[in-house]
C-alpha cells in the first residue's frame, strides 16, 4: 500500500486513490519521464520506502519496472513503474484513469479505455463496463463497449456518453450483456468478450419519408452497413468524426444546403433527428423532399442499368 484516501462521505463511483503516505513519494510522469502538472494524465511511479529491489529471478522485468529515482534525495534510490495511468487533482490526490497497456491510438488520438469505462460506470444502471478496440471486417479499428446492468439500452447509453466524452472517444458499438466474463482473480476477461455481432439488434424502424430515406441511404453507403433505420444512431453504427464530415458533405451536395449539416449530425445523431434538424436549418421542406425524391429515383435507375 502506497497511498490512502479518507472517506468523509458515502463512497462514490469514481474514487480517488488518494495521497501518498509520509514516507512514500508519487510521481506522475510523461513518456519522457518528466513531471506533469495537476489535471494531466500520466503514468504513476512510486518512490520512497517500500520500493523493493526487483522481481525474483526476473532480471528483464526488474530492469523495466524498477528504475533509478531522479527525484529522490537518497543516492541510489529507485522508483517503481506501476503501469497505472493517473492524474493528480489540485489538492494532490491521485485519480486512477486506467492501465498503460489499455491505452490505444485511434484516428490520431490517444485514448485511455479506462476513462471511457469510468464514465460508463457513473451511469446509475451500469454494474460493469469494459471497452476494447476491435478491427471490423473492412479493416477499420473501432471502439466497442460492453456493459452489464439493469434495464440498459445502447442508444440511451451512447447519448449519455456523448454528453460526457469527446466524439473520438465514443464507442461505435455498445454490447449489453447479462454479466461480463471474468478471470480467476475476478478481473474482466477481455479475451472472452463476445464479438459485437452477438449483440441483440435494436428494433428497426423504416425511414418515414423521402428525406429520412435519403439520409439512411447515405449513412449506409458511408458506414458500409446493410440497412439504416429511422432511429438508427450514426455513432452506434460505427460512425466517427471523419465519417461524419463525409456524410455532411454528401447531404450538403444532395440537398444543396446553404449551411453545413455537420453540427446537426453531432447534436442529433439519429436519422429522424438529423432530418428534423436539417428541416429546421433549411426551412423549405418541399424543395428538399423534391430533391431527395429525384436523387432516390436516379439511384434506382442507375442500379437497374
Amino acid at each position: 500500500v502506497s497511498t490512502t484516501h479518507e472517506l468523509w462521505t458515502a463512497p462514490c463511483r469514481t474514487m480517488p486513490i488518494g495521497m501518498p503516505f509520509d514516507n512514500v513519494r508519487t510521481y506522475v510522469l510523461d513518456a519522457g519521464m518528466e513531471l506533469l502538472p495537476a489535471g494531466v494524465h500520466g503514468e504513476l511511479f512510486i518512490g520512497g520506502a517500500g520500493v523493493g529491489r526487483g522481481y525474483a529471478n526476473a532480471p528483464a522485468l526488474t530492469a523495466e519496472r524498477f528504475l533509478p529515482d531522479p527525484f529522490g534525495a537518497t543516492p541510489g534510490a529507485r522508483m517503481y513503474r506501476t503501469g497505472d495511468v493517473v492524474k493528480r487533482l489540485g489538492d494532490g490526490r491521485l485519480v486512477f484513469i486506467g492501465r498503460r497497456d489499455h491505452q490505444v491510438k485511434l484516428r490520431g488520438f490517444r485514448i485511455e479505455l479506462g476513462e471511457i469505462e469510468a464514465c460508463l460506470a457513473t451511469h446509475p444502471a451500469v454494474r460493469q463496463a469494459a471497452v476494447v478496440m476491435r478491427t471490423d471486417e473492412r479493416g477499420e479499428k473501432r471502439l466497442v463497449a460492453y456493459v452489464a446492468g439493469q434495464a440498459l439500452e445502447s442508444g440511451a447509453l451512447s447519448e449519455y456518453l456523448g454528453a460526457r466524452v469527446p466524439d473520438y472517444m465514443l464507442p461505435g458499438t455498445i454490447v449489453i450483456l447479462d454479466s461480463l466474463p471474468v478471470t480467476a482473480n475476478g478481473k474482466v476477461d477481455r479475451n472472452a468478450l463476445p464479438l459485437p455481432a452477438a449483440a441483440t439488434p435494436a428494433e428497426f424502424t423504416l425511414p418515414r419519408d423521402e428525406l429520412e430515406g435519403l439520409i439512411a441511404d447515405i449513412w449506409a453507403d458511408v458506414l458500409g452497413v446493410e440497412r439504416v433505420g429511422a432511429e438508427s444512431n450514426f455513432f452506434s453504427l460505427g460512425g466517427h468524426s471523419l465519417l461524419a464530415a463525409r456524410v455532411a458533405a454528401r447531404v450538403h451536395e444532395a440537398l444543396r444546403l446553404e449551411h453545413s449539416a455537420l453540427p446537426a449530425l453531432f447534436s442529433a445523431p439519429t436519422v429522424a433527428g438529423f432530418a428534423a434538424a436539417i428541416r429546421e436549418l433549411e426551412p423549405s421542406p418541399g424543395k428538399m423532399e423534391t430533391i431527395a425524391r429525384l436523387r432516390r429515383q436516379i439511384g434506382k435507375m442507375t442500379a437497374e442499368q
